[in-house]
């Protein structure tokens, strides 16, 4: 890729690096928050009280905007996120279905949302921490 005007300059492209999936688990984990952040305004019941939820919403952004390949300690942080969310979200959506509530009602919907997300994020740091585990250190 070229910039035109300043004499061909280009930029390196994208180093990959085999079994890293922290921009996956960034994404995720900014889903997650925005579907926190709507759950609570739209009166849904949640888990979490009004203020927890905007506080887990905050600590899953700074989580995904410091995740990065280099450190291999923020991995291991955001699966520990990931296994809270799967617990604290799962069971209750269980609960919830469980208690006779409709698939369709907003408190179900959006717990449930929650914790497939949690699963797919655990997922992906997962295969990160597995990745960072398996290759040569970075320098």
């Amino acid at each position: 890729m070229t910039f035109e005007g300043e004499g061909g300059a280009s930029v390196p492209p994208r180093k990959k690096i085999v079994h890293y999936h922290g921009d996956e688990v960034r994404v995720l984990f900014f889903v997650a928050a925005l579907v926190l952040i709507i759950a609570q305004s739209t009166g849904a019941e949640l888990p979490l009280s009004m203020l927890g939820s905007i506080g887990a919403a905050i600590l899953l952004v700074i989580a995904a905007g410091i995740t990065n390949p280099a450190q291999s300690v923020i991995h291991w942080f955001n699966a520990l996120l990931s296994i809270a969310g799967v617990l604290l979200f799962g069971s209750s959506a269980v609960e919830y279905y469980r208690a006779g509530l409709s698939l369709l009602d907003p408190s179900f919907t959006y717990t449930e949302a929650l914790a497939i997300i949690s699963l797919v994020t655990l997922y992906f740091a997962t295969r990160t921490i597995r990745g960072n585990m398996q290759r040569p250190k970075l320098s």
